[in-house]
């Protein structure tokens, strides 16, 4: 099932890229930014609201809510640049670029979460690293 959600994801963060390069013009790029996250944020909180899951905020721990901050820290940062990115440049080349987080996260998941790194990984990891630059280049 995880494969169809991320398949989704993929879609959907196609879809953001093209929608955000029109939406960014002649926008300042943190406005935009902001705009997009005040609707994802609406969107989210009811569909936690319409399953009922609101109850589980007394169930987080500490540590998970340093981590959950850390984590939309590193998205907002994500997002801003990204934003100004796709304004200043093409989104066709813009969008390798920021695809290349798979490798920065391959390499953190080996690091910090101790995930093993097999010769599939490494292979697939330069190919995905070729594949940006012949896009960019």
């Amino acid at each position: 099932m995880w494969i169809i959600y991320a398949l989704l994801s993929a879609f959907f963060a196609a879809l953001t890229a093209i929608f955000a390069k029109i939406g960014v013009e002649n926008v300042n790029s943190n406005l935009a930014t902001a705009i997009r996250t005040g609707v994802i944020l609406i969107m989210v909180w009811f569909i936690v609201f319409i399953t009922g899951k609101q109850s589980g905020i007394a169930a987080i721990s500490q540590r998970n809510w340093v981590f959950l901050i850390l984590s939309a820290l590193a998205t907002g940062a994500s997002w801003l640049f990204y934003f100004r990115a796709i304004q200043i440049g093409e989104v066709s080349k813009v969008a390798p670029i920021d695809k290349l987080s798979i490798l920065i996260t391959i390499l953190l998941a080996f690091i910090i979460l101790g995930e093993a790194v097999s010769i599939k990984t490494i292979v697939g990891s330069l190919l995905i690293t070729a594949g940006a630059l012949v896009l960019i280049l």
